[in-house]
């Protein structure tokens, strides 16, 4: 700092330093009152995966999410605080409702996208595969370590040259004494390089029908390669997968995993989770956006002092409103058990769409300060753009919703 050196005031130029923002804090945005009635059970899921993002996540997620580091000790903190399991049952642990699970769902990606993937890959669907397709034994034997992050799941149906029409996976089962024999590749699989378990969807050889099976990442001829280079979910590894002549014990075989439609049950129980996601995600992008807008100064007044940017702070808490509505709305109805699969699709589609419209506007009110990682902002926007993708693309889904409008499929 310089001074005059005799009378010591300080000549440096204030006004060119930046200030320290704070723009990580929970503002509990609600302007609905949306979540007023959440039930004290639900509430504690939800309150304990915000005590998560704000002291164990936030602190040091830029820093993972800048080196493409998957951070195991996050992940284990996630076992112990039970927010792992998607709302999966395991013997012993507390129930999870759908709303709970939506809301660990929302708060986890209010903190970062690629700890919510890895809650969304580790429950949603590697657990989720086990406790609908597995046997009593077989829910004993994985469910509860999986439970806890020590054991860590991967669900292995994404194709190299098989994404949006997964239905026609290639990936084969070949029966053999004792077993099964697997070949083939999948790809984007999250946790698929991690050395856990991989439930895997192939085609049997059999029949022509697709069954899931459990598989060991150190088993023979498994090849897990985690893909780099990545401008999204950089804190979770996913992987490009190689089975060559890979097998699998009897015990192994998801006994309810018979045809695709199975895969489908397990999909469509996720789509919505995906939809929170993007809930939290657009909370994000807005509660940071309106914490720069108060602390900002320009032209000699807060940017919150201005019509525009008061407009603009407007129009993004009138699009996050209407999509915590929405979510709401369609997980009473799967809490009900009469959720559609539009209605999931709808559900997702609108979500990450609103997220991305959010995602931008907030990007673009901060400015340069806007692409800084440790501003928050440019990490989500980035994120979105993989949500808005896996589970099914937005073209997909538009495709879903179109049928139930029309009576008309038009795909392929």
């Amino acid at each position: 700092m310089t001074a005059n050196p005799e009378t010591g005031e300080n000549l440096f130029p204030a006004g060119t330093v930046e200030p320290d923002y704070v723009l990580d804090e929970a503002l509990g945005t609600d302007a609905a009152g949306v979540f007023e009635s959440v039930s004290d059970a639900d509430r504690a899921y939800w309150m304990r995966a915000r005590a998560f993002v704000q002291d164990d996540l936030l602190p040091v997620i830029g820093e993972h999410w800048d080196r493409s580091e998957y951070s195991l000790d996050l992940v284990r903190r996630l076992g112990e605080l039970d927010l792992l399991r998607d709302g999966v049952s395991v013997d012993g642990w507390e129930p999870m409702s759908k709303t709970a699970a939506g809301l660990v769902s929302m708060e986890l990606s209010r903190g970062d996208g690629s700890i919510a993937t890895v809650s969304g890959v580790q429950g949603g669907l590697a657990m989720r595969s086990i406790a609908l397709c597995g046997s009593e034994e077989q829910r004993r034997r994985w469910l509860p370590r999986m439970a806890t992050g020590e054991l860590l799941g991967a669900f292995a149906l994404t194709e190299p040259t098989h994404g949006s029409d997964s239905v026609s996976l290639e990936t084969r089962a070949t029966p053999v004494a004792g077993g099964w024999l697997i070949n083939g590749e999948k790809k984007w699989i999250g946790n698929g390089s991690m050395g856990g378990i991989t439930v895997v969807w192939a085609r049997s050889d059999e029949d022509g029908q697709v069954r899931g099976f459990v598989v060991p990442q150190e088993s023979e001829g498994y090849t897990g390669t985690t893909i780099r280079g990545k401008l999204a979910l950089r804190a979770i590894h996913q992987a490009r997968i190689r089975f060559e002549n890979v097998f699998v014990p009897e015990e192994n075989v998801l006994p309810a995993a018979r045809s695709f439609k199975n895969t489908a049950e397990v999909l469509f129980a996720t789509r919505i989770s995906v939809a929170w996601g993007a809930v939290g995600h657009a909370q994000a992008c807005y509660e940071t956006a309106l914490q720069y807008a108060r602390q900002r100064v320009q032209f000699g007044r807060p940017l919150a002092a201005s019509q525009i940017v008061q407009e603009r702070l407007a129009r993004m808490l009138s699009e996050l409103t209407q999509i915590q509505l929405l979510v709401a709305r369609m997980t009473e109805r799967e809490e009900a058990g009469v959720l559609t699969g539009e209605q999931a699709s709808l559900a997702k589609y609108t979500g990450t769409r609103a997220a991305r419209s959010i995602a931008a506007n907030a990007r673009d009110l901060m400015g340069g300060n806007g692409i800084l990682i440790e501003n928050r902002v440019a990490r989500h926007f980035a994120d979105i753009e993989a949500l808005h993708t896996y589970e099914g693309t937005e073209t997909i889904q538009a495709l879903i919703i179109g049928r139930s409008i029309t009576g008309i499929s038009a795909f392929a």
